[in-house]
């Protein structure tokens, strides 16, 4: 029977019916658990005589009970009375992974918690190592990367205080390193992530720990899935599996589904991925945990989506939906809404599609900006210091003076606007209409042109990678960058109140710019500035921040793509008598194989930067007898192939003044 029938049928069955068949059961297993209870409250006494301390004895005796909830509660109690510190850590760490398991985080937290300072009092480094990363684990689940993380680096340091590590000090090391590999892949930050995967990965290799082998092969797998290596992906996934099916690993087994799913429904192998994703719903009901069952759901109805099945796919989302909500799985809600607006885009209701399109960035938008803010948080609390403070402090002292500046602004605007009225009587209506009308459009660019500069995900994704050089414990290039950024955003709104800035102001700006958004290239493009020696530029007057949506052109559709060899030179000329000329040369991929590829997305970015330029650049030169020209040149090499693009800007400039300078 198909599994679609066979849900159908069970959903229709009578309650009663289901209660008695559950009865039955229960009468038919007493024994069994009774049998069961008895042998281990003899465990448990045996180990109450004995009180072994080491962790791997403990493990040995009770690996068998440890997801059953009862009889760790049992272990825990008896424990505590007879004061077995080590058993009741054990007990409480193995119902914080069984509360994780199904999503209770806020119990499984005061478990490790508990477990964690009872492993303090018998001073048993192994078991503190398993509680402190358990909490990290659990805080990672909980999109706390920043509590995660400390909690990791704490065992880590633990384990450095030992001269002979033991098997399970090695195999903390290797929890601590994976966990690590997923935050640095929260944060989409691949290879970071694969080198300490591929750490933990060489520590369990030499364990010969399967279930360390299982997760860390899957989570390569996600990665080069993430990159579109996906028979690579597929093979990482198909090894995890094996792993877990010699150590009889459900959850794992889900787990390792579920992605062989995905990796199938991009291979277009539908009928594979249908047949695997209802047996994989099933064996995730049995496991229990919310995360599984939401992706369970997803995947039915993705696949029966790309089957064109529409009805079955939007209940199977719907019903990933309901779980993701009811849990708080935001990613997995994100995930959902992406594919709804894929399926409502095939049953040609785009007006839906748009909307849970939108539901799905605001959301990820939402958790960027919490995980933002939390590090910003973390950053002044944990990383406080003299120099720290004196940064601050100048900070401060800064903004002080762009807000004063800013206000004397408002007041000279004020007296501006008095002096337009006063004057303004003496023109005719039409003259004072014609006038409002350009200053009006005139402020609309510059506010456009400071809202294209200040750019939510520019901002965030400069914080993004400062907070990496954090998590790297590289201090100094974090206050480096920090400072940096700081020195942008003052330079940015202090530039947005000018219409016009002396060409060197404009250039220390974007030499700041490429310094932020470097950092996010691991530093490898090569930038340039090239000034001629005729060329004064601290007399050459400007449009303020005309240059930055040209630099942005070349990284974002020139460089962005290319995988090394990344250049962009800024060169400065005079040569024409009252032009300036400004060019802009970078060696990407070239405009037509850029168009290709923003054709592929679903999201295209717009470079509504120019447009704008271009505006600010036309009321600029009114001013001036000759008007601005923008040229923008195709560069090819000996062999045709594109090298890269030049935009040469001529801007007029006030001949008299530079002549003087």
């Amino acid at each position: 029977m198909p599994f679609n029938t066979y849900a159908s049928s069970m959903i229709k069955l009578n309650f009663f019916w289901i209660l008695v068949i559950l009865f039955i059961l229960g009468i038919s297993n007493t024994k069994a658990q009774d049998s069961l209870n008895t042998e281990f409250e003899d465990v448990v006494k045996k180990a109450l005589v004995l009180r072994p301390s080491e962790f791997s004895t403990i493990k040995s005796i009770f690996r068998k009970y440890r997801r059953d909830t009862i009889l760790m509660r049992h272990l825990a109690i008896e424990s505590h009375l007879l004061k077995y510190k080590e058993g009741e850590c054990y007990a409480l760490n193995s119902l914080g992974i069984i509360y994780r398991n199904f999503s209770l985080y806020t119990k499984a937290l005061e478990s490790h918690k508990q477990a964690e300072e009872l492993a303090e009092e018998a001073n048993n480094i192994e078991l503190m190592m398993l509680s402190l990363n358990m909490q990290g684990v659990v805080y990672r689940r909980m999109d706390f990367i920043r509590s995660a993380l400390d909690y990791h680096a704490k065992a880590l340091n633990i384990a450095n205080t030992v001269e002979t590590p033991s098997y399970d000090i090695k195999l903390g090391i290797a929890v601590s390193q994976n966990s690590m590999g997923n935050i640095y892949l929260s944060l989409k930050q691949y290879d970071l992530a694969l080198e300490q995967f591929n750490n933990s990965l060489a520590i369990e290799k030499s364990l010969n720990n399967k279930l360390g082998l299982a997760i860390n092969h899957h989570n390569i797998g996600f990665i080069k899935e993430a990159k579109g290596r996906l028979e690579d992906a597929l093979k990482d996934y198909e090894t995890s599996l094996k792993y877990n099916n010699e150590i009889n690993s459900e959850v794992g087994r889900v787990i390792c589904n579920n992605s062989i799913v995905q990796v199938y429904i991009k291979q277009k192998n539908l009928q594979g991925a249908l047949k695997l994703s209802e047996s994989t719903l099933i064996k995730a009901l049995e496991v229990g945990d919310q995360f599984y069952i939401s992706t369970s759901y997803m995947n039915i109805g993705w696949v029966n989506g790309e089957l064109n099945n529409l009805t079955q796919a939007e209940k199977y989302l719907n019903l990933s939906m309901a779980v993701s909500k009811k849990y708080g799985l935001k990613s997995s809600e994100i995930e959902v809404y992406n594919r709804l607006s894929e399926l409502n885009t095939k049953k040609g209701d785009y007006q839906t599609a748009l909307q849970e399109f939108k539901m799905a960035e605001e959301l990820e938008q939402s958790i960027n900006n919490e995980r933002n803010l939390n590090y910003i948080n973390d950053l002044v609390l944990k990383y406080e210091s003299d120099s720290k403070s004196n940064t601050i402090k100048a900070l401060a002292d800064e903004n002080e003076l762009v807000k004063t500046k800013l206000e004397n602004n408002k007041l000279a605007l004020l007296f501006g606007l008095l002096g337009i009225i006063l004057v303004s009587i003496l023109f005719t209506v039409y003259d004072r209409h014609k006038n409002l009308k350009q200053e009006k459009k005139i402020l609309t660019l510059e506010q456009d042109m400071l809202r294209s500069q200040m750019n939510p995900h520019f901002i965030f994704n400069s914080l993004n990678s400062i907070k990496l050089y954090i998590i790297n414990n590289e201090k100094e290039n974090a206050v480096y960058y920090l400072n940096k950024f700081a020195k942008l955003i003052r330079k940015i709104l202090m530039a947005s109140s000018e219409k016009e800035i002396p060409l060197s102001d404009e250039l220390d700006t974007m030499k700041l710019y490429m310094n932020i958004e470097n950092i996010r290239f691991s530093n490898a493009i090569e930038f340039k500035i090239l000034i001629d020696e005729n060329v004064n530029t601290h007399n050459i007057k400007v449009p303020s921040l005309i240059i930055q949506p040209f630099l942005e052109n070349a990284i974002w559709h020139g460089l962005s793509s290319k995988e090394e060899d990344k250049k962009i030179e800024l060169k400065v000329e005079k040569n024409k008598k009252k032009h300036i000329t400004i060019s802009i040369t970078d060696n990407g991929i070239g405009r037509k194989a850029s168009r290709e590829i923003n054709n592929q997305k679903t999201l295209k970015r717009k470079s509504v930067g120019i447009s704008l330029t271009k505006e600010r650049l036309a009321n600029f030169s009114k001013r001036y007898t000759n008007m601005y020209t923008i040229k923008i040149e195709d560069l090819h090499d000996k062999q045709g192939r594109a090298s890269g693009t030049k935009v040469i800007l001529d801007i007029p400039i006030d001949l008299i003044s530079y002549e003087k300078g």
